[in-house]
């Protein structure tokens, strides 16, 4: 059996699931709880801000959770000013007198609570199954689990904004050069983000735009500057021309190409070769000029089906690399490379685009267009289903793809909604 843990005791406190009868303070005043407080998931006490009344005196402050008296010296809150107005010390057993910097004792209380709730939250602890609650979610009502998926989907695209907001930071605001960076480290997805990330920021967007009519010049800036084009044999025409191209316009706007060694193509399909990921980049930029423009709440994930892949270059038909020739093959992007696009990079950034315009439904329609899509297909997705919950779209698999990385994973059973529901309502 799990030994119990400290946010079971937060857990408890948090939704008053304590036995008010044994509120007691150390003189035997009884405690009551008006307000427990804000969780505080960061440094300092573990509830901000709670409201108590202890005998006949209101007390407004914050609350520390332990699961012995004696943990608070042992983590030395006895000389931490952030514990300082720390009005109630809350533990399962009162093993120690504790005091604040200043001093003052620390009023403690040991809480209780029902014994079949302590049993439950061990037995889904000790699960070993792929998530511990696999076996009892056919208890659960499929609509408590809609509801609740609902709300962590919102909470999946609130997470992605953050990196967003890390390059608008670094961007001054500029939401076309930020959604441009995202953009390329996307399109290079997991082997080649970085190179393709350092690109980006080696040939900023706005340079870029200055050729956009001209898909030539913009194939030779981004294959220039990739370092692709260096060590190159010309043993065709096109390449050559590209470098001859690249070498103008890198005297003109004093670019130095990186190294071409970064890119890798060994153990990939040719259709996600870094060359025609750079075709194509150059054939979206040409197509659609401005790219950040066209993100708004007017169009389906159809219209961006349509910008995204559209045809490369025509040398690309005949190559994947432009040292050997291929068979003829238009070299439009897969449909499962514009999908993991238009979610990682289109949808968040429209959505955090409403959030900063405040404007609610470039929000909603953001998750439309996940609604739009379909169901994503994968081990965890697959997990998901076999225990009875399957995903209608792609707004349904990314919810379920967060809760499994950042609830199931992590054990954080305590804050899923699912986990909260299996604890207090089914009764051993």
């Amino acid at each position: 059996m799990f030994a119990m843990k400290e946010d079971f005791i937060q857990f408890i406190w948090k939704v008053r699931l304590f036995e008010p009868e044994r509120l007691l303070s150390p003189e035997g005043e009884p405690i009551e709880v008006l307000f427990p407080g804000r969780h505080n998931h960061d440094a300092g006490p573990d509830f901000f801000d709670a409201r108590i009344k202890i005998g006949q005196t209101l007390w407004a402050g914050n609350v520390e959770i332990h699961l012995k008296a004696s943990d608070w010296n042992r983590h030395g809150h006895q000389q931490d000013p952030l514990y300082a107005n720390t009005i109630l010390h809350v533990v399962k057993e009162r093993d120690a007198l504790v005091r604040n910097c200043a001093g003052a004792i620390v009023p403690t209380v040991a809480i209780g609570w029902p014994l079949w709730i302590e049993h439950n939250y061990l037995e889904l602890l000790a699960k070993h199954d792929w998530v511990n609650c696999v076996s009892a979610l056919s208890k659960i009502d499929p609509f408590r689990i809609r509801f609740f998926l609902n709300g962590v989907a919102i909470e999946r695209m609130q997470d992605k904004t953050v990196k967003l907001e890390h390059l608008l930071d670094q961007t001054g605001d500029d939401w076309q050069e930020s959604f441009y960076r995202l953009l390329c480290a996307a399109m290079g997805f997991r082997l080649n983000g970085v190179p393709f990330e350092m690109l980006a920021r080696s040939l900023p967007f706005s340079l870029l735009l200055r050729h956009r009519d001209n898909l030539f010049q913009l194939e030779a800036l981004l294959f220039g500057q990739s370092g692709m084009l260096e060590e190159l044999l010309p043993l065709e025409p096109y390449p050559a021309q590209l470098k001859a191209e690249y070498d103008f316009l890198s005297a003109k706007y004093g670019l130095k190409p990186m190294a071409g060694h970064l890119w890798k193509f060994m153990r990939m399909h040719p259709l996600n070769f870094p060359t025609l990921r750079i075709a194509q980049l150059a054939s979206l930029i040409h197509h659609s000029g401005q790219l950040w423009p066209f993100m708004d709440s007017s169009h389906a994930a159809a219209d961006y089906r349509t910008l995204f892949r559209k045809e490369t270059s025509p040398f690309w038909d005949d190559h994947f690399t432009f040292v050997k020739a291929s068979p003829v093959q238009k070299k439009r992007m897969g449909e499962e490379s514009f999908r993991l696009l238009l979610i990682n990079v289109v949808v968040p950034f429209l959505f955090l685009y409403g959030e900063r315009m405040n404007q609610q439904t470039l929000k909603d329609h953001a998750l439309k267009i996940m609604e739009e899509l379909p169901p994503e297909d994968n081990s965890v997705i697959r997990h998901w289903t076999g225990a009875g919950i399957p995903s209608l779209n792609a707004l349904d698999t990314q919810a379920l793809l967060h809760l499994h990385n950042s609830y199931c994973g992590p054990g954080r059973c305590l804050e899923c909604s699912i986990g909260q529901r299996i604890i207090l309502h089914l009764h051993p």
